[in-house]
């Protein structure tokens, strides 16, 4: 896709302040606005506009913009790094509003490639800045109140903390406009209820703590999407974890009965006779807590005795002699 150079487009600095970028959009808005504006390709031009604001005027979605750097020119190929956002709370969303419709006609606001890659979409129709719409004539209108936009933030837990549940404080980073128009960054501490056996990528709301109303209406909503850290210990599969289990040979090869790690604490388990390794087997209901819960799949891994004495050497040299046993022959199977 095309990148998309929303300070050229809205022909403003990338230092402008938030009342620089807001005078800017009002002139060009008027000047492209397709009920009376006679440029040429007016609707095209008026979309590239409020698209452009869409992402300027939000401290939260310019400072992420901001994060791609300078060094891009409209119309150079590109795809969004991975960890475009910084954590940032994109305010809206797919189908969220940003003002009020536009009079005389409906506009098809859904917005570029570009856009939709680096926040997922945005905007129904609307057509001026604040809740205002411009009419025929180029008037103003009245906005009823209407509700904040949502806030959404990522936050990252451990496996044990997503097992047990909890409540947490988070600092989440919220960038605004200071008195003056700039940009900045400021800390904004959030409380939050994690139940036992949330998985990672669900989401946990929190009412009213999204955008205030700008005239009125109901507070947004902040929600909150949980992402588990890795585990040195588990792999985590929906519910799901595996742990690997050393054993030893003799363990495998006669059976026995182990001590095994989970979430909840240890627990003892029988290894059938002849197990081997690769071979997982399942503790049901001992993976993250849910309804069903998830299981555990201990995976064995057979560790072999070091040869590093006599005594070791001379074990390994009679089983050598005495079993006559040729592991490339022998037709080794795994259950699951």
């Amino acid at each position: 896709m095309e990148y998309r150079d929303y300070y050229q487009t809205l022909k403003v600095p990338r230092t402008a302040t938030a009342d620089e970028i807001k005078k800017s959009y009002r002139r060009l808005a008027r000047k492209y606005h397709p009920d009376v504006s006679k440029e040429k390709d007016a609707e095209a031009q008026f979309k590239q506009v409020q698209e452009a604001y869409e992402v300027l005027k939000d401290p939260e979605k310019r400072a992420a913009y901001d994060q791609l750097g300078s060094n891009w020119k409209a119309g150079q190929d590109f795809r969004p790094p991975p960890d475009f956002g910084g954590g940032f709370e994109f305010r809206g969303g797919p189908g969220g509003r940003a003002g009020g419709g536009a009079q005389g006609a409906e506009f098809d606001a859904s917005f570029s490639d570009f856009f939709s890659s680096l926040f997922g979409g945005g905007g129904g129709p609307f057509a001026g800045e604040g809740g205002a719409g411009f009419g025929a004539a180029g008037g103003r209108r009245r906005a009823s109140p209407r509700r904040g936009r949502d806030h959404h933030a990522r936050i990252d837990i451990d496996l044990e903390e997503a097992y047990r549940g909890g409540t947490r404080t988070f600092d989440l980073q919220r960038p605004s406009l200071d008195d003056d128009g700039n940009l900045q960054t400021r800390k904004h501490t959030v409380k939050v209820n994690i139940p036992a056996g949330i998985t990672s990528g669900q989401q946990l709301r929190l009412a009213g703590q999204g955008e205030d109303s700008p005239n009125g209406g109901r507070a947004g909503d902040l929600f909150l999407e949980v992402h588990t850290r890795p585990n040195k210990q588990y792999q985590v599969d929906g519910r799901d974890v595996t742990v690997t289990l050393p054993v030893a040979p003799w363990e495998a090869a006669l059976g026995s009965t182990v001590t095994v790690p989970t979430l909840g604490g240890p627990v003892e388990m029988r290894i059938p006779a002849g197990a081997q390794s690769g071979q997982k087997l399942r503790l049901r209901g001992r993976g993250l807590p849910g309804n069903p819960p998830g299981d555990e799949l201990v995976q064995l891994k057979v560790v072999l005795p070091p040869a590093d004495s006599p005594q070791a050497r001379a074990l390994y040299e009679q089983m050598q002699r005495e079993m006559s046993f040729d592991a490339r022959a022998a037709d080794i199977t795994t259950t699951s």
